[in-house]
């Protein structure tokens, strides 16, 4: 189960041979300002996930909520979501050939025993230098404004940064090998929730 509504965390997921059914957590996001961001983000993801935990009822089977949460953290300030456009350019002007941190929360609980497995993976993002007509014609598309930081590497955004220096899809939303990490921490390997493709009939088994 994956608890967000995040449709990039959903396809790196699904790319890495996973099909994970998705629950919107809805859980409020403050009150850890007070944290480092590599803290924070464990906190949200656990939220997440408890939050879509308690929903559940499925003691009888080995089921598992992944919960994520991601932040940039740009000169030891915590950034989300941006909440309009004026913060976008805001955010823009500080992450001009900046070099910022992207942490990404991961916690997994396992709805038979209720152990919560949890881990925080940072990745270092290098920006570039866009002109202010690139940054409005960015603004544009709407996306800054739905993504932690207010950029991407799986999408417009990407023309917009030098290089990273770590895990490319803790910056998407979700670290694999983090996940299976987690998994394994529950005593499961990820090759064993791997959805694959019936060769014979084109089919997934």
């Amino acid at each position: 189960m994956l608890a967000s509504a995040s449709p990039a965390r959903l396809r790196v997921l699904r790319e890495a041979g996973l099909d994970p059914e998705v629950i919107t957590s809805g859980v409020d996001e403050d009150g850890v300002a007070h944290l480092p961001t590599s803290e924070a983000v464990i906190v949200l993801a656990e939220r997440k996930a408890r939050a879509v935990a308690g929903q559940l009822n499925r003691t009888d089977s080995r089921t598992f909520v992944l919960g994520c949460d991601s932040m940039l953290d740009l000169d030891g300030e915590a950034l989300g979501k941006p909440v309009d456009e004026e913060e976008v350019w805001r955010r823009w002007e500080q992450m001009h050939t900046a070099t910022g941190v992207l942490h990404t929360g991961h916690c997994i609980i396992d709805l038979a025993t209720g152990d919560v497995a949890c881990e925080s993976v940072a990745t270092t993002v290098h920006f570039g230098d866009p002109t202010k007509t690139e940054l409005a014609a960015y603004l544009a598309t709407g996306e800054p404004l739905a993504v932690a930081g207010a950029f991407t590497l799986d999408g417009f955004g990407a023309a917009f940064l030098e290089g990273i220096d770590g895990d490319p899809g803790n910056v998407i939303g979700v670290s694999v090998p983090a996940v299976r990490r987690l998994l394994a921490t529950h005593g499961v390997a990820i090759t064993d929730l791997w959805h694959l493709p019936d060769t014979a009939t084109g089919d997934d088994q």
